[in-house]
């Protein structure tokens, strides 16, 4: 079975914690060996007991002195390097900041002159070319329209036809209705004029009614549910 998964803490225990350091600094100056020999590269490793002891690995071609000197020498020109990026850095943000605002300007001249505004500065080439411009976006503002208007249309035909079926079907069922003897039957059907689904009744008010009047507005409308009855002649006189 292997080895338990240790918990990486201190450990109380003075001669555990002694016997434990003894263990892996062994192992950890070993593996520097390893890695010097194996990969070629330049190591130095220091390592201070909890008692101030020192023990330290430097690989064959180099003392830890020097490798010291040498970890010196290149971490001041990482940090030259880094001062040059951030100059870098802040003039290319700079650079890119100048050409944001010409480009904001350049819009806002572009949207002036396509309101017919600040036009003294543009060349006959120029007034062409934004007259070009302007006309065919004209001209997609008026396709799009229509597109619009088509389909406007088309939901209006739509519900049209749905009126008119509608109509025709209570029509039908007005006249089975007739026909059982549920509604009085009569030429009020007759009488009653064609629905426009527009909302009002196709009559010329020009034209004469069947007493010499032109025709009133208030016609009577199709309403189920209620009885049709002619009004007595005399019931206006009591």
């Amino acid at each position: 079975m292997g080895r338990g998964k240790i918990e990486i803490k201190r450990i109380e225990n003075t001669t555990n914690r002694q016997v434990t350091f003894c263990k892996r600094r062994n192992g950890l100056l070993k593996k520097a060996y390893e890695l010097s020999v194996l990969c070629d590269a330049e190591v130095a490793l220091i390592i201070f007991s909890s008692k101030g002891r020192l023990y330290e690995y430097g690989s064959n071609n180099s003392s830890i002195r020097q490798t010291i000197e040498r970890y010196k020498k290149t971490h001041a020109n990482s940090s030259g390097s880094s001062a040059t990026f951030e100059v870098n850095s802040a003039e290319h943000y700079k650079h890119e900041s100048t050409k944001l605002q010409n480009q904001i300007q350049h819009i806002q001249k572009a949207n002036r002159n396509y309101m017919g505004e600040s036009l003294g500065s543009l060349s006959a080439k120029e007034l062409r070319q934004l007259e070009t411009k302007i006309e065919r976006g004209v001209a997609r503002i008026r396709n799009k329209k229509n597109e619009l208007l088509m389909d406007q249309i088309d939901k209006a035909r739509e519900k049209n036809d749905k009126l008119q079926k509608e109509n025709a079907d209570l029509r039908y069922k007005f006249q089975r209705a007739q026909q059982s003897g549920m509604v009085p039957g009569g030429s009020e059907l007759d009488t009653l004029a064609t629905f426009d689904p527009r909302g009002y009744y196709q009559v010329n008010i020009m034209e004469p009614g069947p007493h010499g009047y032109p025709h009133c507005q208030d016609q009577t409308a199709l309403h189920l549910g209620y009885d049709m009855k002619a009004e007595t002649p005399g019931k206006n006189l009591l």
